[in-house]
């Protein structure tokens, strides 16, 4: 039985959630059954009292819906201001995280905690946000509803009629440190509504004749009250173990079928399904398996099993204990659980093998301290009935191989216990003469602990006998014979007996027990190996791959993982096949798996006649797949240990999917944010930049053409020009556009020749010499410089979008500079001027697309002009980088790679 020590992994984990705890912020959830029954004035509530205690108490986001009683409670409170987001024309609230964290209060109230954020927040979702304000040490409190939680999703939607597409993981939710349950019976949120508390007038009507109605009202409390209860339950049970307290708290009832491996556990399970229903009451059908009973038939297990199956139907949640000792397994498992009462059926052993023996039932009753324990009898005679039925039912062919082949193992198993008795008695008789008779009995306890190791509990036993007999008959006097002088040595052999049997019995056990733990860890690796590479796996084409080879290597059996299409059908997987797939499955049958959540196919109580066994894939209650999978045998894949492995290979297998999912549609999202802030750019440059010079080209030519005959020379001059340099304006913004598009595809082809630097540099300038007209230009030039690999045409370019960069963001008549570095890798190009310089923190931003530093109307500009500067330099396997120059001003430095010399010119002949 339990000591009572503290288990050190217990306590381990213990200290680990306890520094996580400490680490962490604190969530409180204010949890209702539907919208107005008050969780955000009982948030606000209890803020106030959280800040007449003088704590730092700060307001994220509160929506109030126009309730003036909810903005009285605001008055007093430090309210962060709302980010304000613009989305397709419209402008939205939403809650500042980067204000949150900088202010970093000690509470922070964090309303609505299923709110999707608007496209362009960080987080996709607002419990996001409050996870990572978590992770930050902050308190926060919050509001959400029962039809927000994931798992209650699908039942919310039966009862109400309407889905609820915003919903927040179970794992937030029980994650809670704290959940206040805001209640108020339907009638009263009836009355609310009507009132305008809730909604305006005419969409209280409309939510009353909808959602809102007295019914839908009257289960959804009662599912925000189960769930609250259930919380709360699981609370209880985490403090009864991070405390140690083993003895059993009767605040609910839990009831504990236990079965085992004969004709009553259908009963008891019929019967614990009853009592539970009863009672309203969790329950839970256990089966311990001790060595002794791992070496039943396996039809006798394959029964269990299908007990145990039976019971999952009816709504236990089920385990299978290992243990040598299952009294002790039922109370561990039971001060575990917080079980209250326990189902088991009669002891079957009687009279003096009951007192001799002992009973499981007896010890249960003994030691089980405050729970009930409810015993079920059988018929007599039923037992045996229903195992010679059992027996009838089994095909015969199949016995008689199963028991031909146990027995010859077995036959070899006692003629290597007799060899070994033989081998021991050899060296007995060596030693006879010279070593006292304990040395003796020493040899013979030697060989049965060898034969118990090897061979098992039968030849042990077989040893055991062989050995006193063998002692008594050629070592104790009168020898040759098994009759014996002296009583002591009766004692002897029968002290030797007994230890002999105790010695072979423990041996066993633990040669068993080291199988169990030899699986496990096999299992443990296996999961540790899929797991892994499931971790690595970016696709889902891999993770299929994973799972089907991993599926195939654990159950030796084939398989298939589905995915249904973009209208919801089961379709094969167009991928490249895998050497363990499976084909030609029942898509139908994977269809209802996927349709009703539940297993299907061969062995099942579902569409039995299917070839193959249909598990879902599913993630937080959504179903994402089906595993169709041929069994080589159904007990290696129903058998309860092998059927846990299954599920949370399952388990693993929907996480990775996904995850992948996830980070897919993130992307997306981030594409599709993105796309549509370059096009918002591109209208803005259209209808600025482009337009613009467009009404001065057509101004100036109507003027010529409606003054043709009063227009003085120079004025016809004058607009000549105008048109001109605003046609060249707009041709330079369509080719930035253009190049950038080009740029971005990939479509540009380098034509690198060798170049002198001051070559480059006196080209540019002889090109902007009327546009830097005023402005003074220096050229530092280091004497040697060595020519660069280049296409020209684009670095000049590069050296032209700076220059003019540098013109458009500097006073006029400021002087600019152009420098140039060497080193043994590089040629370093530098633009440096002396205007107001690059707003800290903004360094990388300008070579952004359409980005701009300044958004002055006079500024012309796409913001495209730096971009393709980087485009060019990093095609060129260079790098380009801005910063503020001493002084005052702004350097920008482009680098070339000088991979090898250039070549060596020969001189003009």
């Amino acid at each position: 039985m339990n000591s009572g020590r503290p288990d050190p992994d217990q306590l381990l984990a213990r200290v680990e959630r306890e520094k996580a705890r400490a680490r962490r912020g604190r969530l409180k959830i204010f949890f209702g059954a539907a919208a107005g029954v008050g969780k955000t004035y009982a948030m606000l509530l209890a803020a106030r009292e959280r800040r007449a205690e003088n704590l730092d108490v700060v307001v994220g986001l509160v929506e109030t819906h126009g309730r003036l009683e909810t903005q009285a409670l605001l008055e007093g409170l430090e309210v962060l201001p709302a980010r304000q987001i613009s989305y397709k024309g419209t402008t939205l609230r939403e809650f500042d995280i980067d204000a949150a964290l900088k202010r970093r209060p000690a509470i922070i109230l964090v309303d609505e905690l299923a709110h999707t954020n608007a496209p362009g927040s960080r987080h996709p979702k607002r419990w996001q946000d409050v996870h990572e304000l978590l992770d930050a040490g902050i308190d926060v409190y919050t509001t959400m509803n029962v039809q927000h939680v994931e798992s209650l999703n699908d039942e919310v939607g039966q009862i109400s009629g309407i889905r609820v597409w915003e919903t927040v993981p179970d794992t937030v939710f029980e994650s809670a440190d704290e959940i206040e349950l805001v209640d108020l019976p339907p009638d009263e949120l009836l009355i609310r509504l009507r009132e305008g508390k809730v909604y305006l007038p005419q969409q209280a009507q409309q939510a009353i004749q909808n959602f809102f109605r007295k019914g839908n009202l009257i289960a959804l409390r009662e599912l925000a009250l189960r769930q609250t209860a259930s919380r709360v339950d699981a609370q209880m049970l985490d403090y009864r173990e991070d405390h140690a307290i083993r003895d059993i708290w009767q605040v609910s009832d839990r009831i504990l079928v236990c079965i085992g491996p004969n004709a009553l556990a259908e009963r008891l399970v019929r019967a614990g399904k009853r009592l539970a229903a009863s009672l309203r009451a969790e329950w839970i059908v256990a089966y311990v398996e001790t060595p002794q009973l791992q070496r039943l038939p396996a039809e006798k297990r394959d029964a269990v099993l299908r007990v145990l199956r039976s019971a999952e139907q009816l709504g236990a949640e089920t385990v299978t204990l290992s243990a040598p000792d299952m009294s002790e397994a039922i109370i561990d498992f039971s001060q575990e659980r917080n079980i209250t009462k326990i189902v088991m059926g009669k002891p079957t052993r009687r009279n003096w093998r009951r007192w001799l023996l002992g009973s499981v039932v007896d010890r249960v009753i003994g030691e089980a301290h405050n729970i009930n324990v409810y015993l079920l009898g059988s018929p007599r005679g039923e037992e045996k009935e229903q195992e010679v039925s059992q027996f009838n039912r089994a095909p015969l062919p199949g016995l008689i191989n199963r028991w031909g082949k146990k027995r010859k193992d077995r036959y070899r198993s006692y003629i290597w216990a007799t060899v070994v008795i033989a081998f021991c008695t050899l060296l007995a008789k060596i030693m006879f003469g010279r070593f006292e008779l304990a040395n003796l009995v020493m040899v013979y306890l030697l060989g049965v602990i060898f034969v118990a190791t090897h061979f098992g509990r039968g030849p042990s036993i077989l040893a055991s006998i062989l050995g006193v007999a063998a002692l008594d008959f050629f070592f104790v006097t009168p020898y040759f014979t098994f009759s014996v002088s002296d009583a002591q040595y009766l004692i002897t052999l029968g002290a030797m007996l007994v230890v002999a049997m105790v010695t072979s019995n423990l041996m066993a056990n633990v040669r068993s027990q080291a199988k169990v733990a030899a699986h496990r860890e096999r299992r443990a690796s296996v999961l540790y190996a899929m797991s892994k590479e499931l971790a690595t796996s970016q696709t889902e084409e891999e993770i299929v791959r994973t799972a089907v080879q991993h599926l195939h290597a654990e159950f030796g059996s084939r398989n298939v993982i589905l995915f249904p299409d973009h209208n919801g059908r089961m379709v094969y997987p167009k991928q490249k096949a895998i050497a363990e797939s499976l084909h030609g499955v029942d898509l139908s049958v994977a269809q209802w798996v996927l349709d009703h959540n539940e297993m299907a196919g061969q062995g099942t109580n579902t569409l039995p006649g299917a070839e193959a066994i249909y598990f879902p894939i599913y993630n937080e209650g959504k179903v994402l797949g089906v595993l169709a999978l041929l069994p080589v045998n159904l007990r290696r894949v129903f058998l309860p240990e092998q059927q846990k492995l299954l599920e949370t290979f399952l388990r693993q297998i929907g996480q990775a999917i996904a995850r992948v999912r996830f980070a897919e549609q993130a992307k997306a999202t981030h594409l599709q944010i993105e796309a549509e802030r370059l096009r918002n750019s591109l209208l803005s440059a259209i209808s600025h930049d482009l337009r613009t010079p467009l009404a001065t080209i057509i101004g100036s030519a109507s003027t010529l053409v409606e003054g043709e005959q009063h227009l003085q020379p120079e004025d016809r001059a004058e607009l000549s020009r105008a048109i001109v340099d605003e046609a060249e304006r707009m041709s330079n913004l369509v080719n930035n556009i253009l190049d950038m598009a080009r740029l971005d595809a990939g479509m540009v082809e380098l034509n690198k020749q060798w170049h002198p630097v001051e070559e480059i540099i006196g080209t540019v300038l002889t090109r902007l010499q009327k546009h830097l007209d005023g402005r003074p230009v220096k050229v530092k030039l280091p004497p040697g410089m060595p020519m660069v690999f280049a296409d020209a045409v684009l670095i000049e370019q590069v050296l032209i979008n700076l220059l003019e960069n540098a013109v458009r963001y500097t006073p006029e008549g400021s002087d600019l500079e152009i420098s140039v570095e060497t080193s043994a890798n590089a040629v370093e190009i530098a633009v440096a001027d002396r205007g107001p310089g690059i707003p800290k923190g903004r360094e990388d931003r300008l070579f952004e697309k359409f980005y701009q530093a300044r958004h002055e109307a006079a500024q012309s500009g796409v913001g495209l002009g730096l971009a393709i500067c980087r485009a060019i330099v990093e095609v060129h396997g260079g790098r380009i980088h801005a910063r503020n120059r001493p002084g005052g001003g702004a350097v920008f430095t482009f680098a070339l790679p000088v991979n090898h010399p250039p070549p060596i010119m020969e001189p003009e002949g």
